[in-house]
């Protein structure tokens, strides 16, 4: 498999892995402010945060699976499941992006389409 796919996958994993701990752990961090652009009194409200929670063991959910797909490598299995975690977190980031905030779609799609790309080229 080609580095550069193998570099980008892991770099969406990664960030996958950020807004996990994001969601889960750190939702009253500056950080958390400042990606997600909630207000202080909902960064705080604990059904708020149980349901960031719950996103973000999502997120854990796509990194864990990239992960996994990288772990396995460059045979048909592991290209297969780098390929459908990376869809999965291309669709997330349009849905997010229609239904929340445009700028996921930057800051999620665009890192896993080039991934995207990157996969289909190695073949």
């Amino acid at each position: 498999m080609n580095i550069l796919a193998m570099i980008l996958v892991g770099i969406v994993a990664l960030e996958h892995i950020v807004i996990m701990l994001l969601e889960m752990f750190f939702m009253e961090s500056k950080m958390a402010k400042r990606s997600f652009k909630l207000p202080e009194h909902l960064q705080k409200d604990p059904n708020v945060k149980v349901m960031f929670a719950n996103q973000g063991l999502y997120n854990g959910f796509l990194a864990a699976g990239l992960i996994w797909g990288l772990i396995l490598g460059s045979n048909t299995v592991g290209y297969m499941i780098q390929l459908f975690f990376i869809l999965c977190v291309i669709i997330a980031a349009v849905f997010g992006g229609v239904t929340s905030n445009k700028s996921i779609i930057i800051k999620q799609g665009v890192p896993a389409l080039l991934a995207l790309i990157a996969l289909i080229l190695a073949i």
